[in-house]
């Protein structure tokens, strides 16, 4: 064991040598490598993360939503609903919300109003998100005037601004009492945006949910693991964009390698002869060629998957996010937390590392096999 040890190490020795002799084309080659594992796993990284915020921030939302619909329009949900759905066996709670759009044309951007009901807001006064108080210069105790669809001028008193750390979900959020809600939107009394519901069983969700639409034929239940799933559909349409769009930089590294791997120069195959002639085994010439294979490959993945996290997780991704993330006038700021998904980064190995490595296999088997002398004088 000792001795098979000892002999790799003299022959990474030998092959650090011969990559330094030729350290300006081996350079040229890790860098392009380098920067394409990076492009990859910079696109890889930072959708993983977003999956994984947007299953953190949907975890503790409604497992069913249920809307009615009107000619395939949503339609604000009348009395008599909610008593209904409490006589269907499974249901554990059932919450009316009051929601609605407001068009803020002073920063030309909607407003999400809500009336909460676990958070006590009086009446004529606002909390604010972290994004709209900082659009429009908020601080507690300003006042801020909006006016209504129906024409009419509400005024209010700002009490506060939701924590940055909700910021991911709160950015255009608008809180305010039940009163002050219907009375700016004019919604009639007993009236919902929508009903949120919760389930004993999570098992259940699907058989409740059918229930909902049996009893509410007019309603439409919107599961939460469907919101999960559109997101990360989003997200993987998004992707597909990224890396359709740098297909052809991919394409022509491809072809930059598999040239380099596939083909040895005069050089490396003199070198090849002159080993085999002072008395290398075929074997030992190709364990070399390998190791020179492997550390170019395993150096270049090691390089860009850590400019690519430090590209995403530190810096915050600058050059993809404009396309990853989507746009909006109120963006919310925050942090990704940093999540490596396994197979994922597996998956990137196998396809950066691997062709590489096969490519390389192949004319070094060659120049093994042939005849030092033959060899040497080509």
């Amino acid at each position: 064991m000792n001795a098979w040890i000892e002999k790799q190490r003299h022959l990474i020795d030998f092959t650090l040598a011969s990559l330094a002799r030729r350290r300006t084309k081996n350079l040229g080659l890790l860098l392009v490598y380098a920067l394409l594992v990076f492009v990859l796993a910079s696109v890889a990284l930072y959708t993983h993360a977003l999956r994984q915020e947007a299953a953190q921030v949907l975890k503790h939302s409604p497992e069913v939503i249920l809307q009615r619909m009107v000619a395939g329009r949503h339609d604000l949900i009348p009395p008599g609903y909610i008593e209904k759905i409490g006589r269907i066996r499974g249901v554990q709670t059932i919450e009316g919300r009051l929601w609605g759009y407001y068009y803020d044309p002073v920063v030309k951007a909607n407003y999400t109003f809500m009336a909460p009901s676990a958070e006590a807001v009086r009446p004529g006064t606002l909390v604010v998100g972290p994004a709209v108080a900082r659009s429009r210069g908020l601080a507690p105790g300003n006042t801020i005037s909006f006016r209504a669809y129906s024409g009419k001028l509400f005024s209010f008193t700002v009490a506060g601004a939701l924590p940055h750390a909700s910021e991911l979900v709160s950015a255009d959020l608008v809180l305010m009492s039940e009163a002050d809600f219907r009375a700016f939107f004019e919604y009639p009394a007993g009236h919902h945006t929508d009903i949120a519901l919760s389930v004993a069983n999570p098992l259940e969700v699907r058989t409740v949910a059918a229930k909902l639409a049996a009893a509410l034929p007019d309603s439409r239940p919107i599961l939460r693991e469907e919101v999960l799933r559109t997101y990360a559909s989003i997200f993987d349409w998004r992707e597909g964009i990224v890396l359709a769009l740098l297909s052809a930089a991919i394409f022509a590294f491809a072809i930059l390698a598999w040239e380099k791997a596939s083909g040895l120069s005069a050089e490396e195959k003199r070198e090849i002869g002159i080993l085999k002639a002072i008395g290398w085994e075929t074997g030992d010439v190709i364990k070399m060629k390998l190791w020179e294979g492997g550390l170019i490959s395993l150096t270049a993945f090691l390089v860009g998957f850590i400019a690519a996290y430090l590209q995403v997780f530190r810096f915050g991704a600058p050059l993809f996010e404009p396309v990853l993330k989507g746009w909006a006038v109120l963006y919310p700021r925050f942090e990704l937390v940093p999540a490596i998904d396994g197979l994922q980064v597996a998956t990137l190995f196998f396809f950066t590392v691997f062709p590489y490595m096969a490519a390389v296999l192949v004319p070094i088997w060659r120049a093994a096999i042939t005849d030092p002398d033959s060899a040497m004088r080509s």
